[in-house]
């Protein structure tokens, strides 16, 4: 049986860290899923269908990479798609209590899906979508933080806003 993993997020903007335990989870399942948040009660800077966009454009070259959007309870996700295993990064410490929280609630929503932390590469251990927004929308420089294109359609927003 092949292992079909899912790991969620937001992913506005998808970061360095991101594309890290994406790829790295790419090696270690048969198949990942990078399942983005819809969360209509939030004002993303890039909406769905644009983060959707960038994922696939990231990862074309892989084939056991899918790139879809989620909205409601995330074990209900994984169940209809039928995976096994829920994929979370881990920065740092303050990261830990929460996803622990959450793997526990799933874990009793859903018994039979398994959540893996993975910890992105060390150079990229305090890199957050919020950061990298909030030193973009100040002029501050995320080359190498993000991908290319990530950084190009930052760069079109802002040009968008003058």
């Amino acid at each position: 049986m092949s292992t079909l993993a899912v790991y969620p997020g937001s992913f506005d903007p998808l970061t360095n860290g991101h594309v890290d335990i994406i790829t790295r989870g790419a090696r270690l399942f048969d198949r990942i899923i990078v399942a983005i948040l819809v969360n209509a009660e939030k004002a993303p800077l890039f909406t769905a269908e644009e983060r959707v966009e960038i994922a696939r454009a990231v990862f074309k070259d892989r084939r056991n990479v899918e790139v879809d959007t989620f909205d409601g309870l995330l074990v209900d996700y994984v169940g209809r798609r039928g995976a096994q295993v829920i994929v979370r990064g881990l920065r740092a410490i303050s990261d830990f209590e929460f996803e622990f929280q959450m793997a526990l609630m799933n874990q009793r929503l859903n018994r039979q899906i398994e959540t893996v932390f993975m910890m992105p590469d060390e150079k990229y251990t305090y890199i957050s979508s919020r950061l990298i927004k909030e030193v973009f929308a100040l002029g501050g420089q995320v080359h190498g933080l993000v991908p290319e294109l990530v950084e190009e359609r930052l760069r079109d927003k802002r040009a968008a806003r003058v």
